[in-house]
């Protein structure tokens, strides 16, 4: 697992040694990031952006976004195993003074009243397959208005998860990759 573009472009990521979480595999990440680059580039601008990376396990998403420089990233996750290696990750890359890890479960910070800094131009939300709440998370994120007016969300489920989403979401675009399905939103 590798870092695919921008300036720490080729630097390798750390991943959990066990298989409790499942890396985003480099093609996938690659087409997410062409799509957003041709596709919603007028309307979401990575550089300087803030990111919130939902169940983000060794955290590839966020900090391929800091090295296409985003300006924010915001981690949860809550698996023990996976902070300390994202950790590792983010002091590797020299991205502290722009990470945050919120050792927690995505649902119980989505219904806290934690304190959230900004609203997010980019939400990447990546729960293991096998969780089927995915409108709930949606449900959370618009309800107390994490996404900004032109940012854009990004769904990665299995190519065979049967949860339909449901209408709060504006489907922007779907795609496959193999076992993964890639949805686009806002």
């Amino acid at each position: 697992m590798r870092i695919i573009g921008g300036n720490l472009k080729g630097k390798k990521i750390l991943l959990p040694a066990d298989k409790n979480t499942r890396p985003l595999r480099d093609l996938v990440k690659e087409s997410i990031f062409n799509i957003i680059d041709h596709n919603y580039q007028d309307n979401l601008i990575i550089k300087g952006s803030n990111v919130l990376d939902l169940f983000s396990g060794s955290g590839s998403f966020g900090l391929e976004c800091f090295s296409r420089g985003s300006e924010n990233i915001t981690f949860i996750e809550n698996y023990k195993k996976a902070t300390e290696i994202l950790k590792k990750n983010i002091l590797k890359s020299k991205a502290e003074k722009n990470c945050k890890i919120i050792e927690h479960d995505c649902f119980d910070f989505l219904n806290s009243k934690m304190k959230i800094s900004f609203k997010y131009d980019l939400i990447f939300i990546d729960p293991p397959y096998r969780e089927k709440k995915i409108n709930i998370i949606i449900d959370k994120i618009l309800k107390n208005k994490l996404l900004k007016k032109n940012g854009l969300i990004i769904i990665h489920r299995h190519k065979n998860d049967d949860v339909i989403i449901n209408e709060k979401l504006n489907i922007l675009d779907k795609r496959l990759y193999g076992v993964s399905k890639i949805i686009f939103g806002n």
